[in-house]
């Protein structure tokens, strides 16, 4: 079996002294904070830096239970995308076994990146550094590690972890999530993935590539359902030139471990046999430890419960980050920590406060290739019945269409822009290239300015890349302008020219 515990060599040894140090020490709390920020993730770290680093004597504290820099550093962002790109290189230049040094690779960037969220950094910083587990004891104290802290305004950022179905045999069987699947050393032989959505789809290829029979078995009908069904159907296409079997429309119904692995039984399927099995099925808020309750702050679906201020139902508590909101990335909780900042420390008796619907926030799967959106997008099916006055348009760009697309070999993926019925406002878009994710910022600045594909047709874009597939759909845009009565005052002023 798969080395679940993490290894202890000396890029583990750093990473843990610099998030989660062993012999740490509470620092004596003040009589009272300007700002407290319980949980010490991307939307924490963002808050108590920010806070602290303003240079206007604000107190400020911060309290981590488990590791600073949260899902991204830790087990995340960081270990995922470094094992995507140990997989995309063995991939192309396959030499034995791959594996233990894509895993020891990754180990060793997550320690190098720690430093930027290390207690000690932080501590430099101006930040009381609190390790353990933060409690609300009244609208206005958490205690921890046997102290109260006291404070003037606070923030939520305990973030999320994942979700575990609840399969008959599963917990008997044994699985890995995100949070422990990179502890691995030895690479599973036959892995299931139970879920089709990013971090399935993601892991899926990188293990793949680095030599395991993977299986996705997703429960809806498609992968990635958060998207338009044509870029979950060009990822399945691109897992399974990859390998990866993929089953869709499943639902398992037991599992049953053995000497020789685990047997997966799915309604109306054939068994399937596995060695390991990795939980890839969504995420859960963290808000059960908090004890809510004595700060007068209530729970929703969502985890803990805001208005568009990202303001909790007692006043002088804010919440940012996985833990209330449902876009669950890291940039995400980056803006809404600033977000928060602003409202909670910079906006007397409500003035200019900023409103967390007025944020189109983008996000990225790092397949190969990536899926990027940003905005509204049509995931409806093509027979669903829509008001064409009351609905985004759409115009489409195929990316084989490009002549960069030509050279790089690349036969699938897509640009979609969707746009307002009745004026040229961009209200969202889908991209699925190999760069989706850095090509996807130019919409998204777009969209942040108010412009629309007729401005971004003024763009001179670099010849070839695939960002030209934006210049692509700008320019398919403006000969929808066209029409007879337009085509008939184009000619009279050319007369006049």
């Amino acid at each position: 079996m798969p080395q679940v515990d993490a290894p202890h060599d000396r890029w583990n040894q750093d990473w843990l002294a610099a998030v989660a140090p062993e012999a740490w020490v509470n620092p004596t709390a003040a009589d009272c904070y300007d700002w407290l920020v319980i949980g010490g993730g991307p939307a924490g770290l963002v808050a108590a830096a920010g806070a602290a680093g303003l240079g206007i004597g604000l107190k400020v504290a911060l309290i981590e239970r488990h590791y600073l820099g949260g899902d991204c550093l830790n087990v995340g962002c960081v270990p995922s995308k470094s094992l995507l790109a140990s997989a995309k290189a063995a991939m192309h230049h396959p030499s034995g076994d791959r594996f233990s040094a894509a895993m020891e690779q990754l180990r060793a960037v997550r320690s190098r990146l720690a430093v930027h969220d290390s207690a000690s950094r932080f501590t430099g910083l101006g930040v009381d550094v609190f390790l353990g587990d933060g409690r609300f004891q009244s609208p206005d104290t958490v205690t921890v590690g046997g102290q109260t802290l006291r404070f003037k305004k606070a923030l939520i950022a305990t973030g999320a972890r994942p979700t575990v179905p609840s399969i008959p045999g599963l917990a008997t069987a044994g699985f890995v999530t995100n949070e422990t699947v990179f502890n691995w050393v030895d690479r599973p032989d036959r892995l299931v993935i139970l879920g089709g959505g990013p971090i399935g789809c993601e892991l899926a290829q990188a293990f793949a590539r680095l030599g395991t029979a993977v299986t996705i078995i997703q429960r809806r009908s498609g992968l990635l359902p958060r998207e338009v069904p044509e870029a979950g159907a060009v990822i399945q296409a691109a897992l399974e030139r990859d390998g990866v079997c993929v089953v869709t429309g499943a639902e398992v119904e037991r599992i049953e471990r053995h000497d020789r692995g685990c047997t997966i039984w799915v309604r109306d399927r054939a068994p399937i046999e596995v060695d390991e099995i990795l939980v890839a099925a969504g995420r859960s808020p963290n808000v059960e430890t908090l004890n809510l309750s004595a700060a007068q702050v209530s729970t929703s679906d969502r985890g803990v419960a805001v208005n568009d201020y990202l303001q909790t139902d007692n006043p002088r508590i804010f919440a940012a980050g996985d833990v209330c909101n449902l876009e669950r990335f890291t940039h995400a909780a980056d803006a809404a920590a600033r977000l928060v900042l602003k409202n909670a420390l910079f906006s007397p008796f409500g003035l200019g406060k900023s409103r967390w619907s007025q944020i189109t926030i983008p996000r990225v799967t790092y397949t190969d290739p990536e899926v990027a959106s940003i905005g509204w997008v049509d995931v409806a099916s093509a027979s669903t019945t829509i008001n064409p006055r009351s609905h985004p348009r759409v115009i489409k760009i195929a990316l084989n269409q490009l002549d960069r697309a030509q050279t790089d070999g690349i036969d699938q993926g897509f640009l979609s822009v969707w746009l307002a019925p009745d004026r040229d406002r961009i209200v969202g878009a889908t991209l699925v290239a190999p760069h989706a994710g850095e090509t996807i910022g130019e919409l998204a600045v777009a969209m942040a300015a108010g412009w629309g594909l007729s401005q971004l047709a003024t763009v001179v874009h670099p010849y070839p890349t695939q960002a030209e597939c934006i210049k692509k759909a700008a320019d398919a845009y403006r000969k929808t302008l066209l029409s007879t009565r337009t085509q008939k005052i184009l000619s009279w002023i050319h007369r006049l020219s």
